[in-house]
């Protein structure tokens, strides 16, 4: 593709030179697309051309005779006709599903077929070891045949000639035939040793690579071809001699951060490895409050379960679990807890039997927990708990709460979770305080902006609303500067569709999307702010500023530690405030019996 090359001013580091242009006129000094700046150039160097040039031309004869061979044993060139192409289609008569990785081989085709499973994966059905995987599988052209060659593949590649493919399986890297199973004891099933594999690096030229493949691919996905008017060759240009003085990879990340923020753009992220720590160092958490009291910890609140979330399962209040607050928690595994707390003791028994004493009322008495690895869902739903019951509280029950975290499957799936129960009040409280997020604010406008049309009256039920859990009266919104990306554009949508006033404090202000679609050569993620979003009545105003609510209500640490949520308070102060307007839609009586009264 253009501007993957080092252009005849800025030759490359091994002396090679070529032409190239990424769209804005500039290349990098120094750079190649193979992520090092000693790699070849795009094409042939000037003086290559020329003198092949005058080869051909000082040997016509010769020339023309050796391409006239070459041309004959040359297979004919494939032309796709283009037109109506869509019906020429033939599908694989293989069975409805999702698959991947779709590969031509010697006789056939591989590919990745994927088990069929929620969106949120069977894994959170919170059976370890449960999340399924792909099935490798070949398609024989010859005699239409489907062979699973594999288990448990997540990636493959293929080689140039069609007959060998090398598949991720499991932790392994394995080289197996392309077009028939090998058992473990064939021969032609070779596990590749990686742990001999041995690469050589130089830090500085590696890193000098990255920048300026940074730069290139930002110059061709960036959702301006002008790059709003920056000099995005001269910017790149003046961190380069930065590269030198860089010792760890923290450095080199560091700096990219710089470089990405030059474009006053949200979304323009670097995502560098994460460093993952053994199993046995990984902390565990029993899903409570503690406090220091008398030289022991008190369990002071114990977070309630969501057994409608497999993540936010409450270890204390498992059955079988005697635990209270007020108990004190003595011993983990037979170690006394000290003065530093009962952290340092759970570290790595998450999902592992473990015992506790705890002391209540002068006797101790043991308990068997499955500590947590992670309390963030289960302390969310408490949260979530906690605001729904404050906006029942303060409605007096004639108001329901939707809190939507995000906007992918997760946001999604929580949504919904409370959909049906919220939706039979006489009003809605939507609260996008948080939302990091995602990809769905057009499905979730669309279920908060509906409106009563009719009623279906199902015997034995309840009528219920069409559309579907249609709000039934008054809906409004709470935000805050935490609602960015799509948490923004839910904000400018619901106003534009004018679903109801919007109250907090001012969004993220990050609605320029992105697709993350590459990673640097030593892995690293960057991420090019491509989709901007205009919206009706905003203009392109919503980036790096956010969205305005209706009513401004600030919620100040003060209130935050005394446990007052005054943004909520208002929010469900003005939905009642509406609902005195304009009542909530109510199911009309079943008609006149058509036959006259029954008798009796």
């Amino acid at each position: 593709p253009d501007g993957w090359g080092p252009t005849p001013e800025k030759p490359a580091a091994d002396g090679a030179s070529g032409s190239a242009d990424d769209g804005t006129g500039h290349a990098p000094a120094g750079g190649a697309g193979s992520g090092t700046p000693s790699g070849a150039a795009a094409g042939p160097s000037a003086s290559a051309a020329a003198t092949a040039a005058a080869e051909a031309s000082s040997h016509p004869a010769t020339s023309h005779s050796a391409a006239g061979a070459e041309d004959a044993h040359r297979p004919p060139a494939t032309r796709i006709d283009l037109e109506q192409v869509e019906s020429r289609l033939v599908p694989f008569p293989v069975v409805s599903g999702y698959y991947s990785h779709l590969t031509a081989v010697t006789g056939g085709f591989v590919w990745l077929r994927h088990p069929q499973h929620g969106v949120l994966g069977s894994a959170r059905a919170g059976v370890e070891g449960e999340a399924p995987s792909p099935t490798l599988e070949h398609w024989s052209l010859a005699d239409r045949k489907l062979t699973v060659l594999a288990e448990d593949v997540t990636d493959l590649a293929v080689s140039g000639d069609g007959e060998t493919l090398v598949i991720r399986q499991g932790e392994h890297w394995v080289q197996v035939p392309a077009t028939r199973k090998a058992e473990d004891e064939d021969p032609a099933r070779i596990v590749i040793d990686t742990g001999r594999l041995r690469l050589t690096v130089d830090p500085v030229k590696e890193r000098r690579g990255m920048l300026w493949d940074n730069y290139r691919i930002m110059a061709q996905q960036y959702w301006r071809a002008d790059m709003d008017g920056m000099d995005w060759h001269a910017m790149t240009s003046w961190y380069d001699p930065v590269i030198e003085r860089l010792v760890t990879e923290d450095d080199f990340q560091d700096m990219m951060w710089e470089v990405q923020g030059e474009l006053g753009t949200s979304h323009a992220y670097v995502q560098g490895g994460v460093y993952k720590a053994d199993p046995p160092m990984l902390p565990a958490h029993l899903g409570a409050d503690l406090e220091r009291r008398d030289g022991r910890w008190v369990i002071t609140r114990i977070l309630p379960g969501d057994s409608s979330d497999p993540d936010a399962r409450s270890p204390l209040l498992a059955p079988g679990v005697d635990a209270r607050v007020g108990d004190a928690v003595l011993r983990v595994d037979g170690r006394d807890v000290g003065p530093e707390g009962i952290e340092a003791a759970l570290v790595g028994s998450a999902g592992k039997a473990t015992e506790l004493v705890l002391g209540r009322d002068g006797a101790e008495h043991r308990v068997a927990v499955t500590p947590l690895g992670d309390d963030s869902e289960l302390r969310y739903q408490a949260w979530v708990e906690s605001r729904r019951a404050l906006v029942a509280e303060l409605s007096g029950g004639r108001l329901g709460y939707l809190h939507i975290p995000d906007m992918v499957s997760s946001g999604w799936a929580q949504m919904h979770r409370d959909l049906r129960e919220a939706t039979t009040k006489e009003g809605l409280v939507v609260d996008v305080r948080y939302n990091s997020g995602g990809h769905t604010s057009q499905l979730v406008t669309d279920r908060i902006a509906r409106r009563v049309l009719s009623w279906d009256y199902p015997r034995h039920e309840r009528p219920g609303t069409y559309p579907a859990f249609a709000p039934r009266g008054a809906v409004v919104l709470v935000t805050n500067q935490e609602a960015g990306s799509d948490g923004d554009i839910v904000n400018a949508v619901s106003r534009a569709l004018e679903v109801g006033p919007i109250i907090g404090t001012r969004t993220w202000g990050g609605v320029i999307g992105i697709d993350g679609r590459y990673d640097l050569v030593d892995g690293t993620g960057v991420t090019q702010p491509k989709y901007a979003s205009w919206f009706e009545g905003e203009d392109w105003a919503i980036e790096n500023y956010g969205v305005e609510p209706d009513i401004e209500v600030p919620l100040p640490p003060s209130a935050w530690v005394a446990g007052e949520d005054p943004q909520l308070a208002r929010g469900v102060t003005e939905a009642l405030a509406l609902l005195e307007k304009t009542p909530a839609a109510v199911a009309p009586p079943l008609p006149a019996p058509r036959f006259g009264t029954p008798r009796g």
